[in-house]
C-alpha cells in the first residue's frame, strides 16, 4: 500500500485533546473527515508531520509541543482598549469574541475579551490553544496521491 508523503491529499478523522488533562477541544468523529494536502501549511506542522508515512486504515496518537502547534503565548498580543473605542453596539463581556482590524494590512484578527474594567477592556489576540501541548488521535481514512 502507498504511504503518505509531502504533496499528497488525505482524509483523516481526528480527536484533539489537551495533553495536560485530556480535555477534548475538537473532533471530526461526528462529521466528515478532514481533507487537506500535506505541505500547503493548512494545518499545524506537528499534525502534518504525524500523517507522513501512514497508510490507509492506520491510526496513530501524537503529542505535539506548543511550539509545533499554535505557538507560545505572547504577552505583546494582550492589550487594553478604551471602551469608547469599541463600536457602540458592543456590550463588552468577558469571553466575547471580536474582530480587530490590523493597521498594517487591514486584515481582521480574532480577539477575545479577557477583562472588563470601568473605562477599558483587556483583549487577547493569542490563539486560544497557544502555549498548550496537544495530543491528537489520528486515523487515515483515505489517501489520494
Amino acid at each position: 500500500m502507498p504511504k503518505v508523503k509531502d504533496g499528497d491529499t488525505v482524509k483523516v478523522h481526528y480527536t484533539g485533546k489537551l495533553t495536560e488533562d485530556g480535555t477534548v477541544f475538537d473532533s471530526s468523529e461526528d462529521r466528515e473527515p478532514l481533507e487537506f494536502t500535506l505541505g500547503e501549511g493548512q494545518l499545524i506542522p506537528g499534525f502534518e508531520e504525524a500523517v507522513i508515512g501512514m497508510e490507509e486504515g492506520d491510526d496513530t496518537t501524537v503529542e505535539i509541543a506548543s511550539e509545533d502547534a499554535y505557538g507560545e503565548r505572547r504577552e505583546d498580543l494582550e492589550l487594553e482598549v478604551a471602551k469608547d473605542d469599541l463600536p457602540d453596539e458592543v456590550d463588552p463581556q468577558v469571553g466575547m469574541q471580536l474582530q480587530m482590524q490590523q493597521q498594517e494590512d487591514g486584515r481582521a484578527i480574532p480577539v477575545q475579551i479577557t477583562a472588563v474594567e470601568d473605562d477599558y477592556v483587556k483583549l487577547d489576540a493569542n490563539h486560544p490553544l497557544a502555549g498548550k501541548d496537544l495530543t491528537f488521535d489520528i486515523e487515515l481514512v483515505k489517501l489520494k496521491s
